[in-house]
């Protein structure tokens, strides 16, 4: 199935992921299996919204200011290995902030079964998207990319 790699921009993934979440808080809104007031899930939806967004973001702003692509669909066209900033945490913290947006999400939608959605964006993003760029990552870069994947988790 390597005609998904690199095909599909992540934050259009999420969004598909986002509508399967809503989806399924639609078809089991009626089970009782909240555990949390709905203003309970608000805060905790907003603040890990805010996390989200703050991971992305500042995954961008490390890819911009070393100068080199934030185009997912071209890995290859990257001019350098970012490893400062968020990236001394987690190699792909753009995807880390989506995963915890779709999180946000699924609480502030009150969708327990939305996590099974949370792990397939996760699973999906890994496979299609994750391990394309690693190997890109290693032909650009060789043993510095393996050394610094050797140090640093993929997610977190």
């Amino acid at each position: 199935m390597t005609f998904l790699e690199n095909k599909i921009p992540p934050p259009v993934v999420g969004l598909l992921f986002a509508g399967i979440i809503w989806a399924i808080s639609a078809v089991t809104y009626e089970l009782p299996v909240s555990i949390i007031t709905q203003q309970q899930a608000l805060v905790i939806a907003v603040i890990l919204l805010v996390l989200g967004f703050g991971f992305a973001i500042s995954g961008g702003i490390s890819f911009r200011m070393a100068k080199t692509t934030v185009n997912p669909l071209k890995p290859e066209t990257a001019s350098a290995l970012v490893t400062s900033g968020v990236f001394k945490y987690s190699r792909n913290p753009m995807y880390v902030g989506l995963a915890i947006i779709l999180l946000a999400w699924t609480i502030y939608l009150a969708a327990p079964f939305g996590l099974i959605a949370v792990l397939g964006f996760m699973a999906y993003i890994q496979r299609f998207q994750i391990i394309p760029e690693e190997r890109a990552m290693y032909k650009l870069f060789g043993d510095e990319f393996e050394a610094y994947q050797s140090i640093v988790r993929r997610w977190l």
